[in-house]
């Protein structure tokens, strides 16, 4: 049997590559009866640019390029890609070229900018209608097409090619380890390959966990984009792009489908929770490979996965600088897809405050916790999400409006997080000193925190030298809770002052029995008890005290615990927290998290191989051996940042900023 492979997306307003379509059933399927291994279609098709480069991506950060063109598309017939799929099987690759029929007039993908536009830009097709299909052209491997002509503008995805990239940018190669693996490395790394899960024979992400004992895996053997990040990173780190890249692009794709719940579709621009590759049995003993999405329409709590699309950004721009292959970051469809996220993000709204507004659950914490509003973990995904945006955005006259509400956000976002989510001794003293019911433009209490919220056990708990973000800020409500995520990100990203990053660490490490104890690390610290978990989780039988989200520790945040170490100079205290950890973990069979204050058993219902634990441990082990791959994956201070203050552009002398008292913290 030979099997095909299909996206399919049946819609009415949905999108291809970021460009709406007209009310259309779109079935993109991968036939063929050929005994060669396919190749990934959105690997392979590349759009024709002027000039060719030898990538064979469309490079538009090129503000000389006045205009692109990209595939023909029939928006109103149904469009079928055929191509041969043999699934498990080892053969020579089948190319696709994308014939090009269009003129530029026929069909533009122009960039119409509106100075008033919420959406910064509107991106439409010109004769999406009549156009004639795409037109796809299997060719062998084997063939000449490098040198074939200028027409094809194809060529293979070549680890070669990316190391010619790495030395052309400068970017650091990566570097084999030069010591002998030990023994739980060596079984990490076979069970992290039994994971990865092929889609037309093409390697494009791996299942949430594979325990092979787990007889309702439920969704866990699915791919979902924030578990994929440290098996990418791992992936990279040793070497090894093609994965990562087939996932960026088949998620790329995904995105454009159309979600609904409840006959209600979310805004353009969001990306699944996760993925599945399914076999659907066709007619005459044949069957296909789909791709199914879930976009929290079958989440417990359906909740959209907010943090999907950051982590989806952050972990392009880690590819990027791994390999050196910017040409992926260039390509049109990606380019768009990123500009959607964006605008799905920086949309207004009626929040007052620079941070985003989510729901409970819609990030790692994916159930109900007590963090809708504003999360710490989100807004350091967020910034971090902005801040890989600005560096990969082709700048042109299309696009400055979105730059412009990038810097803009991210300075009011920095200057937010760091003046208002902060707390140490010092801080805590004056909100316990703190008046309320202020009305005035110069409150020093502008969100009215009463001093009755600092909780009993933080008076005795904040140590005299560190100090963290909290957990969230709302009118009224300080959640003082420490999450590690989140404050290990700000750490990564620099949303933290370098002073307010070395305090948290220094906290880190005070209160290292609290905080890593057997296993490292807790997701959050203190767990919710008695009254306030039943109120705040609605008696959810799985966050029950110290376990899971409520207080679990997990390994999975190694990676970003050494991560953070690294920046800040203190590999040792990283070294130490991996030692630990592999003292267990391979003895265990890779758990999901641990329960108990200090992570000394093995969560109740925590699922065994989990591949972000094995993965978080494998990128902290390359990490350390490697340090100087740490630097392409976090961010130093941006000065130019505190410069830019939204309030000196408006006239008026209602706004009164407060920016000298956060600026001065950037001295160390």
């Amino acid at each position: 049997m030979k099997p095909t492979c299909r996206i399919l997306s049946s819609c009415r307003n949905s999108t291809f590559f970021g460009f709406s379509t007209a009310k259309c059933l779109h079935n993109l399927s991968f036939n063929g009866n050929s005994s060669k291994l396919c190749r990934n279609f959105e690997r392979n098709c590349q759009f024709h640019s002027n000039p060719v480069y030898k990538s064979g991506f469309p490079r538009v950060s090129d503000d000389n390029h006045k205009y692109f063109r990209v595939p023909d598309w029939s928006f109103g017939q149904s469009g079928v890609i055929s191509r041969p799929c043999n699934v498990g099987a080892t053969a020579r690759g089948v190319f696709v070229i994308a014939s090009v029929a269009s003129k530029f007039r026929n069909l533009s993908t122009s960039v119409e900018t509106r100075v008033n536009e919420n959406n910064f830009e509107k991106i439409y097709v010109k004769g999406g209608i009549n156009v004639k299909p795409l037109v796809v052209e299997k060719i062998d491997k084997d063939e000449d097409i490098v040198g074939g002509g200028e027409d094809s503008g194809i060529e293979a995805f070549d680890e070669k090619v990316l190391t010619e990239n790495q030395e052309a940018s400068g970017e650091a190669k990566v570097e084999p380890i030069k010591r002998e693996e030990t023994i739980s490395e060596k079984e990490a790394w076979k069970l992290l390959r039994d994971a990865v899960v092929t889609y037309c024979g093409s390697p494009c992400g791996t299942v949430a966990a594979n325990d092979p004992g787990d007889k309702q895996p439920l969704n866990y053997d699915q791919v979902f984009i924030r578990d994929f990040v440290p098996s990418a990173l791992a992936f990279l780190l040793k070497g090894e792009g093609e994965i990562v890249r087939n996932f960026l692009l088949h998620t790329l794709q995904l995105q454009s489908w159309e979600k609904t719940v409840d006959c209600y579709s979310p805004g353009q621009g969001l990306m699944p929770a996760s993925f599945k590759v399914r076999t659907v049995p066709l007619d005459e003993n044949k069957f296909e490979e789909v791709l199914d999405p879930d976009f929290g329409e079958s989440a417990i709590g359906r909740v959209a996965p907010v943090d999907s699309g950051l982590w989806w950004i952050i972990l392009l721009r880690a590819y990027g600088k791994i390999t050196g292959d910017y040409a992926l970051q260039e390509r049109v469809d990606v380019q768009t897809g990123l500009k959607m996220i964006l605008n799905l993000c920086l949309t207004d709204g009626f929040d007052m405050f620079p941070s985003l507004l989510v729901t409970d659950g819609s990030c790692m914490i994916d159930r109900r916790m007590g963090i809708h509003g504003h999360p710490l973990e989100i807004q350091a995904l967020f910034y971090s999400a902005l801040r890989c945006s600005r560096e990969m955005l082709a700048v042109n006259d299309g696009s400055k409006n979105l730059v412009r509400a990038i810097n803009n956000r991210l300075s009011a976002l920095s200057f937010h997080i760091r003046e208002y989510y902060w707390v140490d001794m010092k801080k805590i003293n004056e909100i316990y000193r703190y008046k309320t019911e202020e009305y005035s433009l110069d409150a020093i209490n502008k969100f009215n925190i009463y001093p009755e919220q600092i909780p009993a056990w933080l008076m005795d708990w904040i140590p005299e030298e560190g100090g963290y973000l909290i957990g969230n800020l709302q009118p009224a409500h300080m959640d003082f809770r420490f999450f590690t995520l989140g404050n290990l990100w700000s750490i990564i990203s620099s949303l933290g002052t370098p002073r307010q990053n070395k305090a948290i660490l220094n906290m880190i490490e005070a209160k290292w029995d609290d905080l890593v104890g057997h296993m490292p690390l807790k997701i959050c610290y203190p767990a919710l008890e008695g009254e306030e978990w039943r109120i705040i989780t609605g008696s959810d039988p799985k966050n029950t005290a110290w376990s899971y989200h409520n207080g679990g520790s997990w390994p999975t945040l190694l990676w970003q615990f050494t991560l953070a170490c690294i920046k800040m100079g203190r590999i040792e205290l990283a070294q130490k927290a991996v030692d630990l950890a592999e003292k267990r973990l391979a003895i265990d069979r890779w758990p999901e998290y641990y329960d108990t204050r200090t992570g000394k058993f093995i969560g109740k219902q925590s699922r065994l191989y989990q591949t972000w634990t094995i993965a978080g441990f494998l990128s902290s082990k390359l990490l350390l051996d490697n340090p100087e791959m740490a630097s392409l994956l976090f961010w130093e201070e941006d000065y130019e940042l505190l410069e830019i203050c939204v309030c000196a552009l408006s006239k008026t002398g209602r706004k009164k900023c407060s920016r000298g008292a956060a600026r001065s913290q950037i001295l160390v």
